[in-house]
């Protein structure tokens, strides 16, 4: 009998599995948190297993003093992944320690262009001198750098599942800033580059993987009209010239309803990442996970 789609490559990730128990981005390769986490989404349905727990105590073991994750064994250094491990915890129902130290760095981290003096003049003028209203603030990838649309979008995953677990109304508002940040930045043509809409007053064009992240991120939003933002999202998935923006696309779109239909059980190459997230965005994956909490 012929293998599904979503039977080989939730083979592929089962047989790429570290010894440590992560996946780097090829088989063979040091585990990062980025691949471990989207393969522990991939195969969600076997969490509690010894072999989905490997991974997931070693994404644990990951995280800093200050409650930011690594991204990676060798690299000290806070990075966005932290996103990814809050969703995890959500995802897992764990919010002990762990999940409430990252969201409060989370909470706590911004673009550099968010520093008060930037905002007060935006507050001002209305604008920066970048063209951005510094009003919104994103995430960055790093801390002490720029915000840009990805980084923002996991950042605002992760906070709306972990919404309904943190008291008060300082998530509310850093997610109405968030979502302010990515809209702002939408292109004429209705999707997202990687950070802005315009450089030197030349209008940008959008990108499958930036597009498809911002809706994520903005899921939820009732106020903003998204139509023209799924429309210019379903035309990049159809012409399909990225793995890895096909493979976001396709959860993105499915996490708005949008019926894709089934796939043929082509075969996932060797981009562990893409064959990860490909699992999750199948007619028959995980990713009403991430999806907001109800």
């Amino acid at each position: 009998m012929l293998e599904s789609y979503l039977g080989r490559r939730l083979r592929l990730l089962k047989e790429s599995q570290n010894s440590d128990g992560g996946w780097g981005y090829f088989p063979g390769k040091r585990s990062w948190l980025e691949p471990t986490a989207y393969a522990l989404l991939a195969q969600h349905q076997d969490a509690g297993t010894a072999t989905w727990d490997k991974g997931w105590n070693l994404m644990r073991q990951w995280q800093r003093e200050d409650g930011a994750w690594r991204p990676t064994s060798c690299v000290e250094d806070a990075h966005w992944t932290t996103a990814l491990a809050i969703t995890l915890h959500c995802v897992r129902g764990v919010y002990d320690g762990h999940f409430r130290n990252g969201v409060d760095w989370l909470l706590d981290s911004a673009g550099a262009e968010g520093k008060l003096l930037d905002r007060m003049i935006s507050y001002v003028t209305k604008i920066s001198p970048t063209g951005h209203d510094l009003r919104y603030r994103g995430w960055p990838w790093r801390p002490g750098t720029a915000s840009w649309i990805e980084p923002t979008a996991h950042s605002l995953v992760a906070l709306k599942k972990a919404a309904p677990q943190i008291p008060g109304a300082l998530v509310k508002r850093r997610i109405i800033l968030g979502e302010g940040m990515i809209l702002r930045r939408r292109c004429t043509d209705g999707g997202w580059n990687y950070g802005s809409k315009e450089a030197l007053g030349v209008q940008l064009p959008s990108y499958p993987e930036t597009t498809a992240l911002a809706l994520l991120g903005l899921q939820g939003n009732r106020d903003a009209e998204l139509g023209p933002a799924l429309a210019r999202a379903k035309r990049l998935y159809d012409d399909g010239q990225s793995p890895l923006g096909s493979a976001l696309l396709k959860v993105s779109l499915r996490t708005y309803g949008l019926n894709l239909g089934t796939e043929s059980p082509k075969d996932p190459g060797r981009d562990l990442l893409v064959a990860g997230i490909e699992a999750i965005g199948c007619s028959e994956g995980s990713f009403s996970l991430l999806r907001p909490a109800a």
